[in-house]
Order: C-alpha cells, then structure tokens, then sequence
C-alpha cells in the first residue's frame, strides 16, 4: 500500500465531512489574533502555553503537516511569515480560504512532513507541528528535517499521541470495556489487510513509541524545553485513567547547548 497517498485520501475526504480539524478558524478569531490575543492547539483541547512562543511579528513560521485554516492563519495574524506545508490540496485550500477572506499572506506547499527538500537549511525561527506523525511509519526523518530547516535558537513546538492510546481494542473501547489487544509500536497494518484498511475508509495510522518521539528529537540534536499533556476532553474511555496526547517545546541551541527557554 502506498501510505502516504492512501492518507492523503482520507484528509481530503475528512474536509468534505467537516471533520474538526478541517474547519478553518472564524474572521472573529483572526480579529482578535491581530489584537495579539490568540491561542492554537498542537494536540487536542489545551492551548499552547504563550511562552513556548518568541515574538511573533517577523518571524518565519513553517506549520508542518498543518493544513486546515487552523494554526496558520492564526499566526500570520499575530505577525509571523506563515507557511503551510501539508499533504493535502483540499486541506490547504482551508488556509487559503482563510488567507483571502482575511486578507493575510499564507504560503502553502504541498507536500510530506518527512520530505522538506523544498526549504533551505536554516530558514525557520520557529515550526508548528500538531498531531500528525502518526500518519507515518517511520519519524526519525521528520525530526532530521525539522532541525535542517530550522535556524539556530529556533523552536519546534509538537503535538503528538502518546503510544498508550494505541494498546487496546477499539470495538470494546466503544462498548466502555478498555482491554489491550495490541502492541507497541502500532501499525494497523499488523491487524487489518490492505483491503480492509481501504474498504474501511479510515486513515493508516502508526503508534510510535515514546522513545521514537522524544529521544528522537533529542537524537537529532535538540533540547526539549517544554512538556504536557492532554486528553480528548472526555470524549474517549481513556481520558477517565490517562493522556492520550503529548506536546513538547524543542529548540535548535545556537552555540553547542546554550539555548534560551
């Protein structure tokens, strides 16, 4: 199966249904984001903290894998230099819906969080990544890209699912029965046959494991700076015993591990 075509697939037809994270943000909100108060989230209900932020106004802003009329419009709002890198045309058509209702300036590339070719080394002061590397079988590459492209003393603020959520069987959980069935690290693909996958409907997703998120980061050369967690708000079984999402804040260091928090 080719992954990342079969999940691009899935998000375009996600815009169609509404799905939540495919509904652009409101001119209400980009009013108020040009009056410097705003708030994006990178995993599933709570807000960036302000302070994992540098001083928007001028700043390169790379949102990766963050289409949707969401993050991006937000922050050019707030004064960054926004662009927004997705895998999905329809998706990047919400920022440019955004971008032209507002009249903001969005530059959106389409293409894969794992693949930055198109950017120069060092051209970012800061990436926004929410929860979307689930959608890969392998990271390590988007963490490498993601140094590359930043410039020194420039942050990397992630969201992404902690393994847990992936250990058990869906069909109980729905049936508020929480009983493990899986391993990590997950693939969907180690459960259901490609045709399943495809005759189902849903994206392919990878539960990567914890040292693959954070140590990877660390691996390829940042420092991790910021932590938390969050939860589906009540909406899963799981949020009743644990955090299903995890965020950190990374930063490129200037000079060896100098690097300011």
């Amino acid at each position: 199966m080719e992954i990342l075509n079969h999940n691009k697939n899935n998000w375009e037809e996600k815009v169609k249904q509404h799905n939540r994270w495919t509904i652009p943000v409101s001119s209400e909100d980009i009013q108020r984001a040009k009056r410097n108060d705003w708030s994006i989230v990178v995993t599933s209900t709570k807000p960036v903290p302000k302070e994992w932020f540098p001083e928007l106004p001028g700043k390169k802003v790379l949102c990766l894998a963050s289409g949707g009329g969401q993050q991006g419009p937000i922050l050019a709002a707030a004064g960054a230099e926004v662009t927004v890198l997705d895998i999905s045309e329809a998706q990047l058509q919400q920022d440019t819906l955004v971008a032209e209702r507002d009249q903001l300036a969005i530059r959106t590339v389409l293409g894969s969080m794992t693949d930055l070719s198109v950017f120069d080394s060092e051209s970012f002061d800061l990436i926004v990544h929410p929860v979307s590397n689930l959608y890969v079988p392998e990271i390590g590459k988007v963490w490498e890209e993601a140094f590359r492209v930043l410039k020194p003393g420039g942050v990397l603020i992630s969201g992404f699912m902690n393994p847990v959520f992936y250990l058990f069987d869906w069909e109980l959980e729905e049936k508020g029965v929480l009983q493990v069935k899986h391993s990590i690290p997950y693939s969907e693909l180690d459960y259901s046959s490609e045709e399943e996958i495809l005759r189902s409907g849903i994206a392919l997703e990878f539960g990567h494991t914890l040292e693959a998120q954070i140590q990877g980061q660390i691996r390829t050369g940042f420092v991790i700076a910021g932590f938390y967690e969050d939860t589906f708000g009540g909406q899963k079984l799981l949020d009743r015993y644990t955090a299903s999402f995890i965020a950190t804040k990374a930063v490129k260091p200037k000079n060896g591990l100098e690097f300011e928090t």
